[in-house]
Formats: C-alpha cells, structure tokens, sequence
C-alpha cells in the first residue's frame, strides 16, 4: 500500500477531476463550491497551521494553510540567484497549495489555480479527487531534495526534484484513524521534472508535471 498515490503527468480529464477544479476555486477566490475531506479530527475541529510568511516580491498570494500534522521539507531553496530562488519558492507553493487542497477541508483552495495552469492543474485536480474517492487524507512530513532550476527561454524554467514520503502516513477521513504500520518502498519516493512559466503577474505557474518512474532509484538517498 502506498503512503500517497502518485502525482502522475498525464491527468485523466474525468468528470471527477473537472468538479474537483470547480470546487478548488480560481485565484479571485470567487468559487462557492465545497472539495471534501479534511484536516478534521473525530470530533469535526479543525486543526490549521498558522499562515506561511507574507511574501516580500510584492505580489498579492492566496494564503496556504496546512494542518498542524502536516508539514513539507523544501531543500536548496537558496541557490544565491534571485531569478532562481524565485522559481524554486513557486514550486514549493504549488506543492503546498496541492496538500491543502487533499487535507484542508474549505470551501475554496484559491491557491491551486495560483500556482498551476493547463495540464498541471488538471493532474492536480485528478490527484486530488483520488483521494476523495478512497476517502483518504495523510499526515507526516514529506522532503523535497535535489531541486535543480533550468531557464529554458525568457519566462519558461523547468525544475527537476526528488519526493521524499517515507514519513508521511495515510489518514482515514471518517474514523480520522491514521496507519503508521507500512514499511518503507520505493514506492515512497519520486522523480519529477515540472515546466513552469511567468505569468502577469510575475508568479512562476507551474503548467506540465513528469513524473519519471525509472529513475526513482536515484532519489532513495
């Protein structure tokens, strides 16, 4: 059993994946719909993590809330160019935005469509949905390592990071009851290689996802 499903690629453009994008609302946070699931315990309190810091770019960020047990490991944010740490910190955002949207239960997730675009947003919206559909969230921390930005043409980067979950767990949404009994596999770890472009407003949307399977191995470190 894996600890949390793969992002994949490749999203499947269900009818699921198309309601979970309605539901995780645009960047105007103007979406009244509702995406299931939730960082709530048995008795239905929430339990929220104070907000990440303002950012200092100037540029008018959703908040992104994870819950107290939830927590992600961002390596090499600073490589000492700005252009650079500004790709990798919209990277990270997106990562974030997409485990607030599986483990935050709220009416709107704004901060998906902030940071994804086109193919991304749709293989986050079907990643999102499968754990709907198993009725599943997860707690722990997970690592991101070996971060590496690559400018590909003026406003287009890709940026290639190694998944970490080994510490992360599956947590059932109705019992609230997490499973801490699975051993650690490959299947804990991963290979992306992501296609962000700048929009407008000067963030790093995140706009194609590879998920590289055979070259997982490189990543158990």
């Amino acid at each position: 059993m894996n600890r949390r499903p793969t992002l994949l690629a490749a999203a499947t453009m269900t009818t699921a994946a198309v309601l979970s994008l309605s539901a995780c609302g645009g960047g105007d946070g103007d979406s009244t719909d509702k995406i299931a699931g939730a960082d709530s315990d048995a008795s239905g309190k929430k339990k929220e993590s104070p907000s990440p810091k303002a950012s200092d770019d100037g540029i008018d960020r959703p908040e992104i809330k994870l819950p107290k047990d939830v927590k992600n490991v961002f390596e090499g944010d600073k490589t000492g160019g700005p252009k650079k740490d500004a790709v990798l910190a919209d990277n990270a955002r997106r990562l974030d935005a997409i485990d607030e949207a599986v483990t935050v239960d709220a009416k709107t997730h704004p901060a998906l469509k902030f940071y994804s675009s086109g193919e991304a947003l749709l293989t986050a919206a079907d990643y999102i949905q499968g754990f709907r559909k198993e009725g599943k969230s997860f707690v722990g921390t997970t690592r991101y390592y070996d971060r590496r930005v690559t400018f590909l043409k003026e406003g287009v980067a890709a940026v290639a990071y190694c998944q970490d979950s080994t510490k992360t767990y599956p947590k059932d949404l109705k019992t609230g009851k997490v499973d801490r009994s699975i051993p650690e596999s490959a299947d804990d770890y991963g290979f992306y290689n992501t296609r962000l472009r700048k929009n407008a407003k000067g963030v790093w949307q995140t706009e194609s996802v590879t998920y590289v399977e055979e070259a997982t191995k490189k990543c158990m470190k």
